[in-house]
């Protein structure tokens, strides 16, 4: 049975159509994918991402649309008023499913060992589609092993892993605008590859991460990635930009970083120091308290002690026998004070910040 849109005025910017029997409002411009996601109904994806312009490789968000023939990748078809929509057919199950078993028949490594165990897309595709080892038992398995490339410090290409979604290329171009990796070669070669095929560090690789973060499989992860039991949200201190990020901690250990979708700032994204420089936080080098120097030798202090050491010393100095120097790992308000504090009351205008061009 066919609903029938109800007569209500629409918004001008607004359209309506029906997915699944459900009357669903979506903004001009929106692909049915994404009028789907908004309405709360799943389409399995591997290769979309919000930040990415479409691409319509992994096949597996194929729906039914009455008045076209076959069946249309969703994230690719712009939604249109009155469009009847289907995400559920016998037609669609089955073109999932072997689209499902063709990609892991080709795809190397052991679940229960894998750095993304139960935080894989294709996992959880597989497991919405009701997908079993005898359902691709029969097909025959990929032969082709790749090197492993553990060539950047910060993160591992596993190529066995690889589904070729290219979300890692998308984000490279689009995202970080670098171009480092793209897809190379042709058919049952085809791969991600750098200029050259070699390895990653001696790419135009900028280890930003945006790539790994959009990784739907084990093919790239951090060499730090284990998993956190909570998020706390936060702002970068490596610069004054202000990037907002989701520090995910396990204990009292910080063992990933997050971007923060919603900061109007950094909208998600981060550079190479906010998404993988957190290994000083908990170094066994960090100093933990103040530490004031006695007899020769630094002892611990408290920071009220320390505080009126400082003050009693800068006492003795005035005007142009005092400089401030300031830090780029600091706020623009905080450089801001310590300028301020200069100048209104160390009475100098000697102030200069690490930051270099």
């Amino acid at each position: 049975m066919v609903l029938k849109a109800p007569t209500a005025v629409l918004d001008k910017e607004t359209i309506a159509l029906t997915i699944d029997g459900s009357r669903v409002e979506a903004p001009k411009g929106a692909t049915v994918l994404q009028a789907a996601l908004d309405a709360g109904i799943y389409i399995p994806t591997l290769c979309y991402d919000p930040d990415l312009t479409p691409y319509g490789g992994c096949r597996l968000c194929v729906v039914e649309i009455d008045g076209m023939r076959g069946l249309v990748s969703s994230c690719t078809t712009p939604a249109a008023d009155g469009m009847v929509v289907h995400t559920e057919t016998p037609r669609v199950s089955q073109s999932r499913r072997i689209t499902m078993e063709l990609i892991i028949a080709n795809h190397h490594g052991d679940c229960l060992t894998c750095a993304k165990n139960q935080r894989c897309d294709l996992q959880k595709v597989a497991r919405y589609l009701g997908i079993e080892e005898e359902h691709f038992g029969r097909l025959r398995r990929g032969t082709q092993l790749l090197p492993l490339d553990e060539s950047n410090p910060f993160f591992t290409r596993d190529l066995n892993k690889c589904i070729l979604c290219a979300k890692c290329t998308r984000a490279c171009h689009e995202v970080a605008a670098v171009g480092a990796i793209d897809l190379a070669f042709r058919g049952y070669s085809a791969k991600v590859c750098t200029a050259g095929d070699k390895p990653i560090v001696e790419s135009t690789c900028e280890s930003c991460g945006e790539c790994v973060v959009r990784c739907p499989t084990g093919a790239l992860v951090p060499r730090q990635s284990r998993q956190a039991t909570r998020q706390v949200k936060t702002i970068c201190s490596y610069c004054g930009t202000g990037c907002s990020l989701f520090l995910g901690v396990r204990g009292n250990e910080v063992v990933e970083v997050q971007g923060d979708r919603e900061s109007p700032v950094n909208r998600g994204s981060l550079c190479v120091k906010g998404r993988f420089g957190f290994g000083f936080i908990n170094s066994s080098d960090r100093l933990t308290a103040p530490l004031i120097k006695k007899d020769g030798q630094f002892v611990k202090a408290s920071w009220d002690e320390a505080l009126d050491l400082v003050a009693s010393k800068l006492s003795n100095y005035k005007g142009d026998q005092f400089a401030a120097v300031s830090s780029a790992k600091a706020t623009n308000e905080e450089n801001y004070v310590v300028q301020k504090f200069a100048r209104a009351v160390m009475g100098t205008n000697n102030v200069d910040h690490c930051a270099r061009l």
